[in-house]
This record gives structure tokens, sequence and C-alpha cells, in this order.
């Protein structure tokens, strides 16, 4: 092989190679912009559910305080059908 091809293919070569970094660049770029909107993804969808756990929270709670009332009323009822007795026991 003589000078000329040999600095011929070594310039193809770099050529090749040059290329290539050049799509492992895009190919980079593609992955970073992908793995960003997965993060954007994930964090829209774990506010979503915090914000959804919050709410069940907040009913389950006012679901607690009105069995509370409700119970606090049936207790009273039976005081006053039994003539209050069993209020003030079940009281202590």
């Amino acid at each position: 092989m003589g000078d000329k091809e040999y600095l011929n293919y070594l310039e193809n070569r770099v050529q090749e190679l040059e290329d290539k970094v050049e799509q492992l660049r895009l190919s980079r770029r593609v992955l970073m912009n992908l793995i960003e909107k997965i993060e954007r993804e994930k964090n829209e969808i774990l506010s979503k559910l915090e914000r959804e756990n919050k709410k069940l929270h907040q009913n389950n709670y006012r679901y607690a305080r009105w069995l509370v009332t409700k119970n606090r009323l049936i207790v009273e009822l039976e005081s006053k059908l039994t003539g209050g007795s069993s209020y003030q026991q079940s009281k202590y």
C-alpha cells in the first residue's frame, strides 16, 4: 500500500470515527431527553398520588368523626331507653 493510499485510508477511518462520535452524541442527547421526560412523568404521578392520599386521609378522618358522633347518639338513645343506667356504666 502506497503512502497516498495509506493516508486516504487513515482519512476515511478518521471520518468514520468522527461520524460514530457524532452518532453517539446524538444518541446520548436522545437518552437524556427520555430520562428527563420519565423523571417529569414520575414526579407528576407522585404529586397526583400524594394529593389523592391526602384527600383519602381527610375523608377517612371525617368518616371517623361521623362514626364517633353516631356512636355517641346510639349510646345516648340506648341510655334513654334503659333508664340511664347503661350510659353511666359505659361512660366509665
